[in-house]
């Protein structure tokens, strides 16, 4: 969504931040040498990314930011030259509910 198009909504500073993180991971994931390994990534990512955007409600800020900061911790591991691929970890808690 660029430019000032009527009928187009802004993003949320949030929102920008979230589709910053997620471009980020995908650049990440083409730094990475073997085919298989970015293809692994870029699936895992967009899986995850797209998980949350339904499961997470979107004004529970708290939550969202603390998938923020897990997002950069991740990103910054795989940024490492030694670092291959991710691993998906599966966490069944429910979120913090904003009241």
């Amino acid at each position: 969504m660029r430019g000032g198009s009527s009928g187009q909504k802004q993003l949320s500073g949030m929102q920008k931040q979230v589709l910053s993180l997620y471009r980020q991971f995908l650049r990440a994931a083409r730094s990475k040498p073997q085919k298989e390994e970015r293809m692994q990534i870029k699936c895992l990512v967009s899986t995850e990314f797209r998980r949350n955007a339904v499961e997470v409600d979107r004004k529970n800020f708290l939550y969202i930011e603390y998938l923020l900061r897990r997002g950069k911790k991740q990103l910054d591991l795989l940024k490492s030259p030694d670092t291959v691929g991710l691993s998906s970890l599966s966490v069944h808690h429910s979120p913090p509910q904003t009241r």
